[in-house]
């Protein structure tokens, strides 16, 4: 009899399992709740959110306390800052957009997002965007049933758009992997912010934009490293440029000759020979020609060794393998070697506690004279030689 009993059990399980759960007859639907407070959702995820509310309702009475939570996670869109300034323009596509979505239920125009990125002029309008792009985002989860992010080139516009009215802060969002707004982050996007940070001459915004790029796991290109270089010799800050250098190196980017450049210039600057060399090793196994920049912090690099001839040498190579319209520019690098350059090398010597040996000569001059096909003032050199602040050899 216990067997039999228990089989019966077990079938009885079985059938209540196998039933379909219906939470709310199909005759009685539920109240359609306030489009403003639950945004775009089914039927069922209507009824479903108004029990909730109900349970955190009475929990609040018997002393739990969640209903203000509930509250502030069900406002609708408004500004974090006091003042609120959007634009006209923006504002109407914003309005819109949500009535689209919100009320008529379906997809707007694709011109109306688009119009938004090129016409936002201000943090405001950035804002409006941001929250455009999430209820877009939510629409297409939940009534389109799309899952994927929208395309990069999307992220790469908003990012432009950020960079262009200083909204770093919504630009930095769209950098993320995971984010609520349905963009695809790229490298490309977050070069659109190194730039801004080298415009504005602000290391410390790269800092936190390639942490960004780290942690989202974005693969490195060789345009970040043409900005991310240019970043650090404009802030003079050598051990920055040797951290990233190290990265990029790492990820197997391939470095431009514009970037070598920088890379080079910022090492003979500080009269860092052995760098300058190992930075020249590098660059020899991308291209064999030299740049204007490179081919002459090569030459400054020799004359550091105090090897003049190698020097002048150097400078007969740029003359024969650069295009004529370059060739012009060689003299005006060799008086800004005579002149700026020497005066940047002692003023790093006296930052890096005179490490550096600066040995110049009026016969390596005069040497270099003699060889190099283009006039080098004797006179230039020797007022440099008669300073002071130079260490004697």
């Amino acid at each position: 009899m216990h067997q039999i009993a228990g089989g019966m059990a077990r079938r009885a399980a079985a059938r209540v399992s196998l039933a379909p759960f219906r939470p709310f007859s199909p005759q009685t639907p539920p109240i359609s709740p306030s489009p403003d407070h639950l945004g775009l959702v089914s039927g069922f995820d209507a009824g479903h959110h108004l029990r909730r509310i109900r349970r955190m309702m009475s929990f609040e009475s018997r002393g739990g306390g969640f209903g203000c939570l509930m509250l502030v996670a069900s406002r609708p869109f408004c500004s974090s800052s006091g003042s609120e300034n959007p634009s006209e323009v923006v504002k109407e596509l914003h309005g819109k957009v949500l009535d689209s979505v919100k009320v008529k239920r379906s997809a707007p125009p694709n011109v109306w997002l688009w119009s938004m990125i090129d016409k936002s002029q201000n943090k405001d309008d950035v804002r409006f965007l941001f929250d455009a792009l999430q209820h877009l985002r939510n629409f297409r989860l939940s009534n389109l049933r799309i899952h994927e992010n929208f395309n990069c080139h999307l992220c790469q516009e908003v990012a432009k758009a950020c960079a262009r009215v200083g909204a770093i802060d919504f630009g930095m969002k769209a950098l993320w992997k995971h984010n609520i707004y349905g963009l695809s982050p790229s490298v490309a996007s977050a070069n659109h912010l190194l730039s801004y940070a080298k415009n504005h001459r602000d290391p410390d915004l790269m800092v936190s934009i390639m942490k960004l790029i780290k942690t989202n796991d974005l693969r490195l290109q060789p345009a970040t490293a043409d900005i991310v270089f240019r970043i650090c010799y404009d802030d003079d800050n050598w051990g920055l440029i040797s951290k990233y250098s190290k990265r990029f190196l790492k990820a197997g980017v391939k470095l431009r000759k514009n970037t070598f450049d920088t890379w080079m210039e910022f090492a003979v600057k500080r009269g860092d020979t052995q760098s300058l060399w190992e930075i020249q090793n590098l660059r020899s196994k991308l291209f064999e020609v030299h740049s204007l920049k490179s081919g002459f912090s090569c030459a400054k690099g020799f004359l550091l060794e105090r090897k003049p001839d190698n020097a002048a040498a150097m400078i007969q190579v740029l003359d024969q393998t650069l295009p004529e319209e370059k060739q012009k520019e060689i003299v005006a690098e060799l008086q800004k070697l005579v002149g700026d350059w020497l005066s940047e090398v002692v003023k790093c010597q006296k930052v890096e506690d005179q490490k550096v040996s600066i040995c110049f000569t009026t016969s390596s001059f005069c040497s270099m004279k003699t060889v190099c096909i283009y006039p080098i003032e004797a006179s230039c050199c020797i007022m440099f030689l008669s300073v002071k602040r130079l260490k004697p050899c």
